[in-house]
């Protein structure tokens, strides 16, 4: 019997929502006060140096991604690089691990908001959100972006919101800009590095995106754009939301929030949060189903190349989507988000992201150098997966040696 594959169903703008998403629903709803907690008024700094780090990484995805547009990204592109199946099943298991432990860390986000206007358990909320989300996976790819793109949509417009209503924050600021600005002595770059590895989390969504390029609509040409539009429109939208939100609450109130954006929205306008906590809960939503459908596509493209049980690589004949696989990582994303808190977890996903960055980055640089030319792809310079390579490691080195 011929085996089902998965459908190539996602086009560009689909893509870029679905990037975003992620990107924004990890980041900014969830982790901004807890970033200010570390970093203070140089939080600002920490985004923008956690992006800096991340670009450099995003494109070496893109040439990767159009070399081998297929399920499993990384795992797939250290096999290639590195020529090691037992590398390239350990890490594409701590990759999939990273995507579990992400969407536990927005699942706790979720609870948070979601106890504005509603009193449940904060465990039993969270296991409803993912058995909830894993049916949505499960019932197809197309389906499963378009309720991401939704709700990236409404996410974004959350984001607007906050914006335009503290906007006089960022022209007539009630904590001087020059409190932003460090004195670049060993305390003040502690905090930085600190700040911008948490920060960094917020930044990692563009690598779910290659997870799912066995569905995407022409890879090659869909991939470049997509990420590009995602790490810009994000970064912009983030260094907007740390000034608002140093300039509206205390350093304090940031740490100490559960949904920053529900306390900011209130301080902001004098309203009950109702509608932005919907709109931060909705947020957590997206992001956790994104981890979640990228996890399970991992699997799914390990167990395709035998690395994996075979049973972890059979696709639904009705809904095209790997049904085992995506149940497996509902079940263990439940497990995760009930054993850990919301910045452990968030903390073990940097760290795993950051070192398979740079085992990404050091593949491509093996595969530059072998000089294997594919048509159509792209080629970026050699001195950039480099660079991806010092930077992560730097950031690395820097959270072993300040914390």
């Amino acid at each position: 019997m011929t085996q089902v594959r998965l459908s190539r169903e996602v086009g560009a703008a689909l893509l870029l929502f679905y990037g975003l998403g992620n990107i924004l629903g990890a980041g900014i709803y969830v982790l901004v006060g807890k970033v200010v907690g570390i970093a203070g008024y140089f939080s600002v700094l920490a985004f923008l140096l956690a992006c800096i780090i991340v670009v450099f990484t995003a494109f070496s995805y893109m040439e990767l991604v159009s070399r081998y547009p297929v399920s499993a990204g990384a795992a797939i592109y250290i096999k290639e690089g590195l020529d090691y199946t037992w590398l390239s099943i350990v890490f594409g298991l701590l990759i999939a691990v990273a995507g579990l432990v992400s969407a536990a860390t927005i699942a706790h986000g979720f609870a948070g908001y979601l106890a504005q206007f509603m009193q449940i358990d904060q465990k039993l909320s969270i296991t409803i959100l993912i058995i909830a989300l894993v049916v949505i996976a499960i019932v197809g790819i197309k389906a499963s972006v378009i309720v991401a793109s939704v709700l990236t949509i409404i996410e974004i417009a959350g984001l607007l919101l906050i914006i335009y209503y503290g906007f006089d924050k960022i022209t007539v600021p009630t904590v001087p800009y020059r409190e932003f600005i460090p004195q670049f002595d060993f305390s003040d770059i502690s905090v930085i590095f600190l700040g911008a590895f948490l920060a960094f989390y917020a930044f990692i969504g563009f690598e779910d995106m290659v997870n799912i390029a066995e569905e995407v609509k022409e890879p090659a040409k869909t991939f470049p754009v997509a990420i590009i539009l995602a790490l810009a429109i994000s970064t912009l939208l983030y260094l907007l939301i740390v000034i608002i939100a140093l300039e509206t609450l205390s350093l304090d109130e940031l740490n100490n929030s559960t949904a920053p954006f529900a306390d900011i929205y209130k301080k902001l306008t004098g309203k009950d949060p109702v509608l932005i906590s919907i709109i931060g809960t909705l947020a957590v939503v997206n992001g956790a189903l994104i981890q979640i459908i990228m996890a399970s596509r991992i699997v799914y493209g390990m167990a395709t190349k035998a690395w994996l049980p075979s049973v972890l690589s059979q696709v639904s004949y009705r809904t095209k989507t790997p049904i085992n696989s995506t149940l497996l990582v509902g079940i263990i994303t439940i497990v995760f988000a009930l054993l850990f808190d919301i910045v452990a977890l968030a903390t073990y996903t940097s760290m795993l992201i950051l070192i398979i960055f740079t085992l990404v980055n050091i593949s491509l640089i093996r595969i530059k150098a072998a000089r294997r030319t594919v048509p159509n792809v792209i080629n970026i310079p050699l001195w950039v997966p480099w660079v991806g390579v010092a930077l992560n490691l730097i950031l690395i080195m820097m959270k072993l040696f300040f914390d």
